[in-house]
């Protein structure tokens, strides 16, 4: 059981005797709070002037604009009962949803999701209640509200898509951004370091680690991934108190769960967010597991990982679609490729590589060759690096932009690989992976993608593997068309947004 902080309150006066740097906390944390709440009054505003915009410019366009198709004569009250109530209800979905709670890291196209799905429903609903209110004499254009309706959409999207740029650009620079503390000083402590230093977007001031057990004779840092070693675990609330911490990411992989209850009952009031990066590579979510009853004996059970038959069908028609319709739109530009690669490197337009796909069956990947014939030579397998040498100039292009992808659609096309689905890797590199890390051939399940979760995640290249398999492992775990649809979509903004990991 955690340790209970039984000193007696400081004085009132305590602010005025406290440290310059103490004081300095304080002033930094009420900006905090302020450009928080500045944050979520802004989104707020701006929806509810992009809704109100929305359906006063469809009303417009049919009055005014000259497009007379969109409405007929109708009582202007009706519509604007309609307008407002449509407004009214989305409004308080969007509060009681969540939307202005600041999450961090929610993807805009998860976000573009949400509000397009809370924006139909109100609109439904808006319809709905006017039809009780006015009863049968309500009037009004279909085709005008429907108008409305993508406008709606339309402008909230976007609204919500330059909001947050600008908010991750003030976070980036440190403006607004949360005090944060890492418990766990391992593997998993520094793979959470690193993926908060990579993305400064999220908004979070890591104010240091504290370890769980002392360190190893000779082992000793006070420093990890840039952050001082703090203490120890068994200090945490006094260490959380006197750094002002906002938010705390437990990161202790290995760990007892009865420890981490322990440490977790330490800070359990105090006024911080708690997030717990998971220890096992199975991310187990609702969908995989199920109350079940078992002749009056409650039971969780666990469905079998990995697509159900009709689930196969659907992915493989879609596959089918996508694959044909890439090879036709980019035959031109890689009818170009094949011949520069002939004219700049002797050797092979492609380059065919065995891989390792479904049920740990090898394939042959198909890829424009961005290397010399021989690259391997000397080297034997090895991952692509960030100062590797190793390719061509023209290779290092098609590396960068991902164009040396694109033959493998025709191994989409004959049923190797999938357009979405965990990256494949050799056979040399499977053997390792298999006996270091759990569960790793559980990701073979489905069949190899072009793109994947992982990917589009920033784990591409040399990254770390086992985090890697975290992300393979939820996807297949998580499957659904939506899922595929979401990564093929955020693959384009990565190939756009030049991957710093593609190389």
């Amino acid at each position: 059981m955690g340790s209970v902080d039984t000193r007696p309150a400081p004085p009132r006066d305590a602010l005025s005797t406290a440290t310059p740097q103490r004081q300095s906390i304080t002033r930094d944390r009420h900006r905090h709070r302020r450009f928080a709440v500045a944050v979520a009054v802004s989104l707020f505003l701006l929806d509810l002037a992009l809704l109100c915009g929305a359906f006063w410019l469809a009303n417009e366009l049919a009055t005014r604009g000259g497009w007379s198709w969109l409405s007929r004569p109708r009582p202007a009250d009706d519509y604007l009962l309609i307008a407002g109530l449509t407004i009214a209800i989305t409004m308080a979905s969007f509060i009681f949803g969540g939307i202005y709670t600041g999450r961090r890291g929610i993807s805009r196209l998860d976000d573009a999701t949400r509000v397009t799905v809370r924006i139909t429903l109100a609109a439904l609903a808006g319809l709905a209640l006017s039809s009780i209110i006015a009863g049968p004499d309500l009037s009004y254009s279909r085709r005008m509200f429907l108008l409305a309706w993508l406008l709606a959409i339309a402008g909230v999207v976007t609204g919500h898509f330059i909001h947050t740029g600008i908010v991750a650009g003030l976070r980036a620079h440190g403006i607004g951004a949360d005090r944060l503390l890492v418990v766990g000083a391992g593997a998993t402590g520094e793979l959470v370091l690193d993926k908060l230093a990579r993305s400064p977007q999220l908004g979070y001031d890591v104010v240091g680690v504290v370890r769980h057990r002392p360190w190893p004779p000779g082992e000793e840092r006070s420093a990890i991934g840039g952050a001082p070693v703090l203490g120890m675990s068994v200090d945490l609330r006094e260490i959380v108190a006197d750094h002002d911490i906002d938010e705390i990411i437990v990161a202790m992989s290995g760990t007892a769960h009865e420890e981490i209850l322990d440490v977790l009952l330490q800070i359990g009031d105090l006024p911080v967010a708690v997030r717990i990066y998971p220890d096992s590579f199975r991310l187990l979510t609702s969908d995989v597991l199920s109350i079940s009853d078992l002749n009056g004996l409650p039971t969780v059970h666990m469905r079998t990982i990995g697509l159900r038959p009709v689930e196969r069908v659907i992915k493989r028609a879609m596959d089918l679609v996508v694959s044909v319709v890439m090879l036709v739109a980019f035959a031109p530009l890689m009818l170009l490729v094949a011949a520069l690669i002939k004219l700049t490197s002797p050797g092979p337009v492609f380059f065919l590589q065995e891989r390792v796909g479904q049920d740990g069956r090898a394939f042959h990947l198909i890829k424009f060759r961005t290397m010399p014939v021989d690259a391997e030579a000397e080297t034997g397998p090895v991952f692509a690096r960030p100062d590797d040498t190793r390719p061509t100039r023209l290779g290092r292009i098609l590396r960068r932009y991902s164009i040396d992808e694109l033959p493998q659609f025709i191994n989409v096309l004959y049923g190797e690989m999938s357009v979405v689905g965990p990256r494949p890797e050799r056979p040399y590199f499977v053997e390792q992976f298999r006996r270091q890390i759990p569960a790793y051939m559980a990701r073979h399940q489905e069949k190899a993608g072009i793109t994947g979760w992982a990917q589009v995640n920033g784990l591409r290249g040399d990254t770390s593997i086992e985090e890697r398999t975290r992300y393979d492992l939820y996807y297949v775990e998580n499957w659904s068309l939506l899922f595929d649809i979401r990564i093929m979509i955020k693959t384009l903004f990565h190939i756009f947004q030049r991957d710093s990991n593609a190389y």
